[in-house]
């Protein structure tokens, strides 16, 4: 799996995924520039940088959300979704400056492994 914020999982099969309306979704965002600039590590010890500003992330997260509420992000579990990018270094160099230009439709095999089915651009992408 390529070093990814997650924007919603889990989501449906990828065989009954409107890609159109994903598509139609994603077009109405702008790509945008981001800071990985802290590690921090969730209870259970998973390491993970902050992206900074969140607030993109936050906004893709709610727009999936608000159009496919039967798919809330991680099944309801917590209260606030918390962006991040999970990492397995034991040391990364931060701050990192990255860009969100896309946004991939991944699916998950039996086997544990992951592909991506498709990508979607966001707004200012050629």
């Amino acid at each position: 799996m390529p070093a990814h914020v997650t924007v919603l999982f889990p989501f449906a099969d990828t065989s009954v995924i409107d890609e159109a309306a994903l598509a139609d979704l994603f077009s109405r965002f702008r790509a945008f520039d981001f800071v990985a600039d802290r590690i921090e590590s969730f209870e259970n010890g998973t390491r993970w940088l902050r992206p900074n500003p969140p607030t993109p992330f936050i906004d893709l997260t709610a727009a999936v959300q608000q159009r496919w509420p039967e798919y809330p992000p991680y099944e309801g579990a917590f209260d606030e979704v918390v962006p991040h990018l999970t990492i397995t270094a034991d040391s990364v160099p931060v701050p990192l400056a990255c860009r969100a230009d896309e946004v991939l439709l991944l699916a998950e095999h039996a086997d544990g492994s992951w592909s991506t089915v498709r990508s979607f651009a966001l707004q200012g992408v050629a």
